[in-house]
């Protein structure tokens, strides 16, 4: 990986063999989920399952680092650390495949290769019933994202990998397979250990936890002309722990490989230049979103520019050091996209 700003290669080989920042942070928050189930629920429910929610959001944001190549330099080790779904929804090689394609910063906010994209494309928004119009409609605000978006995230991701499943796809099989052995463990625990009724432990912790996590998303990505005008900065918040500091999102877009907890000081040395770079697409922290944009959208549902006619997809994949980013490949280094 290279420096965007010295232009100097970043070798992933000197790093820490361990990051004990982050070994030390997965136990914490398995911790945490076993003390809020076991200990706090039978006397204080409430709180136990708000206290959840969070633990939740902190475990996805450790499997966005796992995916990044992190804590190790196992791949096999470092999934290990986030095998058991505690989340319940997103299977750890699924999220990990898409959100590596995710990483091409050229192709991002596009309808059709950015798998995190929140634009439709003309064609396809055009097809849709009025229904979902107007629930895409409500989701493009800050309010519906949190409380509506993690429904039509998860129940899109359901029906569009339940496709691919029937068409085939061994790999995506291969992941919802490894799931749902997580899950055999995961529940169980969940309804007879913590005594949580599953349903509950759905409505309240893993949806607060998927819509905390929305809160980040909400404004990570706009349509810029240059790529380095798509992704954000906040600057700083009190859900920066986390979020594991990705609200730096452009800095970390631009480092993949960097540990979390060397995100805040990458950013602070060189402050005026990351905004500089990526043209003051930034916000001091998340209140003043939430202030501008809670009931307002802040970008339109179609790509203003992208997709207006219909077109297939590119569907490159990012270059990795492992056999297959649907596996144990481990390198978050994006691969230049088809040109224009």
């Amino acid at each position: 990986m290279v420096d965007s700003m010295t232009g100097k290669r970043i070798k992933r080989r000197d790093a820490a063999a361990i990051e004990w920042p982050t070994v030390v942070l997965a136990f914490f928050c398995y911790g945490m989920w076993l003390a809020a189930g076991l200990l706090l629920w039978p006397s204080y429910p409430i709180p136990a399952l708000l206290l959840l929610g969070f633990v939740l959001a902190l475990q996805s944001s450790i499997m966005h680092e796992v995916l990044h190549g992190h804590p190790t330099r196992s791949a096999l080790i470092n999934e290990a650390f986030v095998f058991l779904p505690i989340g319940l929804v997103w299977p750890f090689r699924r999220f990990k495949t898409l959100h590596l394609r995710h990483h091409a910063d050229e192709r991002l906010t596009d309808p059709l290769d950015d798998p995190e994209s929140y634009y439709q494309a003309l064609w396809m928004h055009d097809d849709l019933p009025p229904t979902m119009k107007f629930l895409l409609k409500i989701n493009n605000t800050m309010a519906g994202r949190f409380f509506l978006g993690p429904w039509l995230s998860c129940i899109g991701f359901f029906v569009d990998d339940a496709r691919h499943v029937i068409a085939g796809d061994k790999a995506i099989g291969k992941a919802w397979l490894l799931h749902a052995i997580g899950l055999a463990i995961v529940v169980p625990i969940v309804q007879f250990g913590f005594g949580i009724p599953v349903w509950l432990y759905i409505l309240v912790p893993v949806w607060l936890g998927q819509s905390l996590i929305a809160v980040r998303t909400f404004a990570e990505h706009q349509w810029s002309e240059h790529p380095e005008g798509r992704t954000v900065i906040i600057e700083r918040s009190p859900l920066s722990f986390l979020f594991l500091n990705n609200n730096l999102h452009f800095v970390h877009h631009k480092t993949p490989t960097v540990a979390w907890y060397r995100l805040p000081k990458l950013f602070a040395d060189r402050r005026d230049e990351w905004l500089r770079m990526n043209n003051g697409y930034a916000y001091p922290n998340y209140f003043a979103l939430i202030k501008a944009y809670a009931f307002k959208a802040k970008e339109p549902i179609v790509h203003p520019v992208l997709r207006r006619r219909p077109e297939p997809g590119r569907a490159f994949k990012p270059r990795i050091r492992a056999r297959s980013i649907s596996g144990l490949g481990s390198a978050p280094v994006p691969a230049e996209p088809p040109k224009e």
